[in-house]
């Protein structure tokens, strides 16, 4: 009866407010509305069932709409509609903000989750494999040097890439641009190698090829693990959390001769790591009265620390010191500056 009135009493408010020409939510709700990252939905959707379970709002709504399209939600505006947080599986970037702001959002915290790999996976009907980012950046790129000149990708067989790859040829189901998994992927392993690379100038390149060797999968990373195990002779590129859902299904590559492991991946050995965060819309949190509680739960040491329920789903943990920031940002609802990134 309580929250019935507490609710009754935000409509009226609203209501007043926008007789009165002020911009507010139309009334209030229970209920929090998550978008955003697919490598991060798996941690998301554990701690709403675990808030819908033991506190007294019910579960949360989350989908599953890639990182740039989470974000592009979450800044469209203020209000019923909208958002109230976004999960990213690489940071926001500053014209992200910048355009958060343009429409009206202008308080908004980063919380830092954790730490990721990407991993490049097979069906474990297979053999281990060994890649180098450079070999890997080859198989995928629009653009590789031959003969020192760049030419489109003439590569089909990974055995033509090096003769101690499998004869096989070249099918990467991955994700698409939207994606913060592609954005790390990018920046990981294309523009690593490619710097390394005198016939790109000393420039990064990014351009993936779409000659159908590498194949857009969609935002859900689920239904890349589905397709590996259906074309058994192809790679895919997802978070680690699948890798560790799947481990009689998928085997990843070792990457420049370290393997996906928690503990390369939690101590930068293995080079396609990546941090894991989500973002609050703080203008929201009077209107929608579970939001910090649910906030708290994600960042509790229960969830995210050493030994924490999503330590178990493939979350690696960051240091003690790192946690401790993390939950002081949320308790002090710390305002995101675009110099800050």
């Amino acid at each position: 009866m309580t929250r019935i009135l507490k609710s009754h009493a935000f409509k009226t408010t609203a209501i007043a407010a926008a007789v009165m020409g002020v911009a507010t939510m139309a009334h209030a709700r229970d209920q929090i509305r998550i978008v955003g990252s697919s490598t991060v939905y798996p941690f998301a959707s554990y701690v709403t069932e675990e808030f819908g379970a033991v506190s007294e709002y019910p579960t949360p709504v989350i989908e599953s709409t890639g990182s740039g399209g989470g974000i592009r939600l979450f800044c469209n505006g203020v209000g019923e509609g909208t958002p109230d947080i976004s999960n990213a599986s690489r940071r926001i970037k500053a014209s992200e903000v910048e355009r958060c702001e343009e429409n009206g959002v202008t308080d908004v915290t980063e919380v830092k989750i954790g730490s990721d790999g990407i991993v490049f996976a097979q069906s474990s009907e297979n053999e281990g494999v060994d890649l180098t980012l450079e070999q890997l950046f080859l198989a995928v790129a629009a653009k590789v040097p031959v003969d020192g000149e760049l030419v489109d990708n003439p590569y089909t067989n990974w055995s033509e890439i090096d003769a101690s790859l499998p004869d096989r040829e070249i099918s990467v189901y991955g994700p698409p641009s939207t994606s913060g998994t592609r954005d790390a992927f990018e920046e990981l392993v294309m523009e690593a190698a490619s710097e390394e690379m005198e016939v790109y100038g000393g420039e990064a390149y990014t351009e993936v090829r779409s000659d159908g060797a590498y194949i857009d999968a969609g935002e859900n990373d689920n239904l890349i693990v589905q397709r590996l195990s259906e074309d058994t002779d192809a790679f895919g590129i997802f978070g680690y959390s699948f890798l560790v859902e799947n481990p009689d299904t998928l085997i990843a590559s070792s990457i420049d001769g370290v393997a996906a492991e928690s503990e390369s991946i939690s101590s930068g050995d293995y080079p396609i790591a990546r941090s894991l965060w989500f973002y609050v819309k703080n203008q929201h949190a009077e209107e929608v009265p579970p939001l910090y509680e649910y906030v708290d739960m994600f960042v509790s040491e229960t969830m995210i620390g050493e030994g924490g329920y999503l330590g178990d789903l493939g979350l690696i943990p960051l240091p003690e010191a790192e946690r401790e920031q993390t939950r002081q940002k949320v308790a002090d609802r710390a305002k995101l500056q675009v110099s800050d990134l």
